[in-house]
């Protein structure tokens, strides 16, 4: 007798081609999810720019000059909490002009507790522009502001350091005193008129941002549209990235960028690393992006001098170098001009001659004290880009 009763449900082979198609469908479509958060934080990351050229535009109009990157107190004989030694970045003055009043009013005035809000007693008390911006007890320097990091770098402090930016000043194509700039940091007394001095260091102010000087608009000769404020760059996570840790070499100042690429420091396997042989600095605070409120370059400064997501090497910590721009975003980095345009450049524009030893301390072969000064940057369009009056003509797309 045959039964009438109606198969239920689905054969194992049936259940399996079934799997089978939607794992295809997830492995088509996760990429495509994947560009659309990338796209999504690259979007984010252009507004952050926006508003801060906002800022920027608005603190010029208020003051008819750009912020003072490392500006700042100075005391002599003074501590890490009695002054700050004239080392506040840009990122510090404009916190009133990014909806951030609440974090400047904290900065501007004497504060006498710790970060765990225990009262201090003088002379370990905090004036009014806090303590160095290493300071890992000042609360300011602990405070993350959202606007200063990238949300594709996923580099968080810990909760003792100090709070990171993705943020930095151009501060043009030349790299020597762009640590003191003829200024002592004792005193912010000017530091003469020779080879570290305040006249060598006016000429090497090619960029928008000069340390420890104030610039406007009036400076840009160039043209705000053709000249760079700001640019990103890549907070260290102390694993050998070329563009986020800092290989250290005292010759710096004699080599021309290729030089690095070519003399063995870089890893041949993985050129993004550097090599066992390089000397590398793993201090966690030392590494690109690793203080807001520093306005050393190591920090947040870099040059137009090697390609976007190129290497970092300098003298000393913080101190002058070649610091590049670079990000998380696939190909490329943003960057702030000054008529407040937020652009995408690609790693592979035009660097010009990079075996130009760039312009720095004076050896005897004209690119020194004197070298730099009117000088078009040797650096092609990315360095003409970076510097603010030097006549370049900028007659190609980036």
């Amino acid at each position: 007798m045959k039964s009438n009763q109606t198969r239920q449900g689905f054969t194992l082979v049936e259940l399996l081609v079934v799997i089978a198609i939607i794992g295809v469908l997830v492995g088509l479509l996760l990429p495509a999810v994947q560009a659309a958060r990338e796209a999504a934080r690259r979007m984010s990351c252009s507004n952050n720019f926006k508003q801060m050229g906002l800022g920027l535009h608005n603190y010029h109009s208020a003051y008819n000059k750009l912020p003072k990157h490392k500006g700042g107190t100075h005391i002599d004989g003074g501590n890490n909490y009695t002054h700050n030694r004239g080392y506040l970045s840009f990122l510090v003055g404009i916190l009133p002009f990014v909806e951030q009043q609440g974090m400047w009013e904290t900065i501007s005035n004497p504060f006498n507790f710790d970060r765990n809000g225990n009262a201090l007693t003088p002379p370990n008390t905090y004036a009014a522009m806090g303590g160095t911006p290493w300071n890992e007890d000042y609360q300011p320097w602990l405070t993350q502001v959202p606007m200063y990091r990238c949300p594709s770098d996923p580099v968080i402090p810990a909760g003792t350091q100090v709070a990171f930016s993705n943020y930095a000043a151009c501060t043009g194509d030349a790299f020597f005193e762009q640590h003191h700039n003829g200024i002592q940091d004792g005193n912010g007394q000017p530091s003469g008129d020779g080879t570290w001095g305040a006249t060598a260091g006016n000429r090497w102010a090619r960029g928008a941002f000069h340390g420890r000087n104030f610039t406007g608009f009036r400076d840009i000769l160039d043209g705000l549209s053709n000249t760079i404020l700001c640019g990103e760059i890549v907070v260290g996570n102390g694993n050998r990235e070329i563009f986020s840790s800092i290989h250290r070499d005292g010759n710096v100042a004699n080599q021309p960028p290729s030089y690095w690429a070519t003399s063995g420091v870089i890893d041949p396997a993985r050129p993004q690393f550097w090599s066992d042989s390089a000397n590398w600095d793993g201090n966690a605070n030392h590494q690109r992006g690793r203080r807001w409120a520093d306005g050393r370059p190591t920090y947040t400064s870099f040059m137009t001098i090697g390609p976007p997501n190129s290497y970092n090497v300098c003298r000393g910590e913080g101190n002058f170098g070649i610091y590049s721009a670079a990000s998380r975003h696939q190909g490329g980095v943003h960057i702030l001009m000054g008529d407040g345009a937020v652009r995408f450049v690609t790693s592979s524009i035009d660097a010009g001659n990079q075996d130009h030893v760039a312009y720095g301390r004076d050896n005897g072969d004209g690119r020194g004290a004197n070298g730099g000064a009117g000088r078009e940057s040797p650096y092609g369009l990315w360095g003409a880009l970076g510097t603010k009056g030097m006549k370049e003509v900028i007659d190609s797309e980036f």
